[in-house]
């Protein structure tokens, strides 16, 4: 079995089609899949989705890139986070692609969330671009090691990667690792250690190979899975098995339906 460890099924292009969607899953071998939130706004609908369907879980956090969302406070995502069917919080982390001035807000968004998982006792799930220097500085700094958590659709280095490992954390893998000239990404999915690395779709985006430039669902993480077996000369069961157990142990909440 695998699981998508990262995707967005509230959002318009899957929310109308989840029996497609689901059937997809099946078929692919895909038992569960984590709805990941964005927002605060839009929460009731990543938790009423989870709610809906036994293979889905749910995060509860705002992302980085959204500069006119409500602000979170660590009491407010702690308490959001005591649902059964919560697994971390997040998404979360530093993103200096659109915001090329590094706000302090979000590097205050981003402690709030780091001390919110550690008042809740749950991992994190973090997003980094163009920001990888101050995403470990503030790890470090706010004690983020001392929940763990996972580095969402990670394009960094190996150097960053090292790091990230060295806090305690895993390193996720989305489509993007099967894209041809993504090197540096295929090189990080080579030298991670087996046990701490998961897949991911981060669907609608970042389809894989071969359905590149189309829309994404979790099914096709069937297709990350394949890739890493390919750069590290396993099978696929392997890989799934591999990532899978990670993904358990990582999330504790997600036991019951993994190890059913």
């Amino acid at each position: 079995m695998l699981v998508d460890s990262h995707c967005h099924l509230d959002f318009d292009d899957l929310a109308g089609r989840l029996p497609e969607v689901f059937a997809r899953m099946q078929a692919n071998g895909v038992g569960a899949a984590v709805c990941v939130g964005v927002n605060l706004e839009d929460w009731p609908k990543v938790i009423a989705l989870a709610e809906s369907d036994p293979r889905l879980f749910a995060t509860v956090g705002v992302h980085p890139e959204y500069t006119d969302a409500r602000e979170p406070s660590a009491d407010e995502l702690v308490a959001l986070a005591r649902h059964p069917k919560v697994i971390a919080i997040g998404e979360t982390g530093l993103d200096y692609y659109w915001h090329k001035d590094a706000p302090e807000w979000q590097r205050a968004r981003f402690r709030t969330h780091i001390a919110a998982a550690r008042a809740a006792g749950l991992p994190l799930v973090i997003h980094t671009r163009d920001a990888a220097a101050d995403t470990l500085r503030l790890m470090a700094e706010e004690g983020a090691g001392e929940v763990g958590g996972v580095m969402h659709c990670f394009t960094e280095t190996w150097e960053v990667a090292a790091a990230a490992l060295d806090l305690g954390f895993h390193i996720s893998f989305s489509g993007i690792v099967t894209f041809k000239n993504a090197l540096q990404i295929k090189e990080v999915a080579q030298k991670a250690p087996l046990d701490r690395i998961l897949v991911e779709t981060d669907a609608p985006y970042l389809a894989p190979v071969p359905f590149r430039g189309k829309l994404n669902e979790p099914g096709h993480v069937l297709h990350v899975a394949e890739e890493i077996a390919r750069l590290r000369g396993l099978s696929l069961e392997a890989v799934a098995e591999a990532t899978t157990a990670n993904f358990a142990r990582l999330f504790p909440g997600s036991r019951p339906l993994l190890e059913a």
